[in-house]
């Protein structure tokens, strides 16, 4: 649940980088995504044409602020996205860092506190520091996106332990990896765990076959929620047979 949202899909997709604007419209349909988030940076020339493709995949949108270095500029550009694409919903980046492009959470937590005041549902692109998402909950935010690995690094979950650690310390918080997953299985991985979404965009828009890799992004991540919902057995030191030992044949 997102802001009251119930969604079927738990896979989020980025719509940037792909090869074409066709291959992005299949890639959207074929990954079952009903979330798809937008930079407004796309909203330049031909940038009509561009919000009439992604209103037609009938997909909810997700705004975003990336590119942003400082709370002014998140904070205006969260504005403008809500005049142009008609949503209260926004995914906040605050980068600090040119090389990692790790989000800055002291102007994070400030933008957030500011467009929280202003009626905006606030996606917040995290790290898995729990001190952090403290703050970024008592802003206003319902919803945090910690991240997997840097930004298109294709790395997976970095710090497997602190993410089990946030998601223990948030157990009534929708989390959201983002950013660093680079293949299906590492979607699955994060599902397992018990996040609720994963939101991803270079995996899928630079694979040979897009179109290909959403459908296995999709079914990956299907799949983890539904073995989350099992319940995964526990991993043992020993080994344990799983063949009963009576009815084994005596030698004599």
């Amino acid at each position: 649940m997102f802001y009251g949202t119930e969604l079927r899909s738990r896979l989020m997709l980025g719509t940037a980088q792909y090869p074409s604007p066709r291959i992005l419209r299949e890639a959207i349909a074929a990954s079952g995504a009903e979330v798809i988030t937008v930079s407004l940076r796309r909203e330049g020339e031909g940038g009509g044409a561009f919000r009439d493709l992604l209103k037609d995949s009938g997909c909810r949108l997700l705004p975003n602020t990336a590119g942003c270095h400082s709370v002014r500029e998140a904070v205006t550009t969260a504005q403008m996205a809500r005049e142009v694409f008609g949503t209260s919903w926004i995914k906040l980046e605050v980068i600090g860092h040119a090389d990692t492009l790790q989000p800055d959470p002291f102007a994070l937590v400030e933008a957030a506190r500011i467009l929280c005041a202003e009626g905006f549902e606030v996606f917040p692109y995290t790290t898995e520091d729990l001190i952090v998402g403290e703050k970024l909950i008592e802003a206003g935010c319902r919803v945090l996106m910690p991240w997997g690995a840097p930004i298109g690094s294709g790395q997976g979950l970095r710090h497997l332990a602190a993410l089990r650690s946030m998601r223990a310390h948030f157990p009534d918080v929708p989390l959201v990896i983002d950013a660093g997953i680079g293949a299906p299985s590492q979607a699955a991985l994060a599902m397992e765990m018990g996040f609720d979404a994963v939101l991803l965009n270079t995996a899928v828009a630079k694979a040979v076959d897009p179109v290909a890799m959403a459908r296995a992004f999709g079914q990956a991540v299907a799949a983890g929620r539904d073995a989350h919902l099992a319940g995964l057995m526990p991993a043992r030191d020993m080994a344990v047979a799983s063949t009963p030992i009576f009815g084994m044949a005596e030698l004599l």
